[in-house]
């Protein structure tokens, strides 16, 4: 059995192969089967553990330590909140599924739409807030080094609470109206969602590593070091390399999935991507447990 789809918004895509004579499929496409390809409920259960312990002791230790109430851990927090609950609504949908197939649990059709409504909703608005907050997390970074001065004064306490609130509110609509209104212009609204994120994100990192650079040859110039730029260079561009290859990798094949529904739902090609929607979510599971080393732990 694989696990339920965690966002209804997703309309299936067609299936490419319907029509196509049996002798002439293989030569149509390099798939034998437009089923999807199942993902072990095991898995996605211990990666939902996992997931959640981490982020519940990143939370833990941000509200027990008063010396991390600031701004930054504030985001990181908020981070690790929306990664937390990726992770449980994962688990209760897995779980909840998993005693209907058994029998061991029997409750009425309706009832089970309007979980399962209620789980995709809460999923959704969790992906959203996660994919935020890691733009937020980017902006108070750069903020923090251009603007190191200024930065208490620009970026309140009071600011970050409504930065908080209106990252939360404006997820939890978007995620009812996606849900309730089914079709491809929510499927297009979140793509253009991430693609604002991404660039957000790359120009913001790639800017603070290239000042980065320049301050370290500014140093070695003075110092007359030349081991230090190329340290520092090399450091810098291993943590880029983290940051952004763990966005693409867990984040890429999930929305590259949203963008052929749009421009190719019917091509063989694209209907054997479809069949790996599973392990897209794995992965955006998988980047719930990386988040807290990334941002917290590291």
């Amino acid at each position: 059995m694989s696990v339920p789809s965690p966002l209804r918004v997703l309309p299936s895509p067609p299936n490419a192969t319907a029509g196509i004579p049996v002798s002439n499929q293989t030569n149509e496409t390099f798939c034998t089967s437009s089923q999807q390809v199942v993902i072990p409920d095991e898995l996605f259960l211990t990666l939902g553990i996992l997931s959640f312990v981490e982020n519940l002791l990143v939370v833990a230790a941000i509200v027990k330590n008063r010396n991390l109430h600031s701004p930054m851990y504030y985001f990181i927090c908020c981070l690790a909140v929306s990664d937390m609950l990726v992770s449980v609504s994962n688990l209760v949908e897995t779980l909840f599924m998993l005693l209907l197939e058994h029998e061991m649990m029997v409750v009425q059709p309706t009832t089970v739409m309007h979980l399962d409504n209620a789980m995709d909703m809460l999923i959704c608005s969790s992906l959203m807030s996660s994919l935020s907050f890691l733009g937020v997390i980017a902006i108070d970074r750069y903020i923090t080094i251009f603007y190191a001065l200024r930065y208490h004064s620009i970026m309140t306490i009071q600011r970050a609470v409504t930065i908080i609130v209106v990252v939360w509110v404006v997820s939890s609509i978007s995620s009812t109206i996606f849900i309730a209104y089914d079709g491809k212009a929510v499927i297009l609204c979140l793509v253009i969602f991430f693609l604002s994120m991404i660039t957000l994100i790359m120009g913001l990192y790639i800017h603070m590593f290239s000042l980065a650079h320049q301050h370290a040859r500014r140093i070695s110039s003075l110092q007359r070091k030349q081991s230090a730029p190329h340290f520092t260079s090399m450091r810098g561009a291993i943590t880029l390399t983290i940051l952004l290859g763990v966005f693409f990798i867990c984040w890429g094949p999930f929305f590259l999935h949203l963008i052929l529904i749009l421009t190719c739902p019917e091509k063989p090609a694209c209907n054997c991507y479809f069949r790996y929607f599973n392990l897209y979510l794995i992965l955006l599971i998988c980047n719930s447990v990386v988040d807290p080393i990334i941002y917290a732990f590291r």
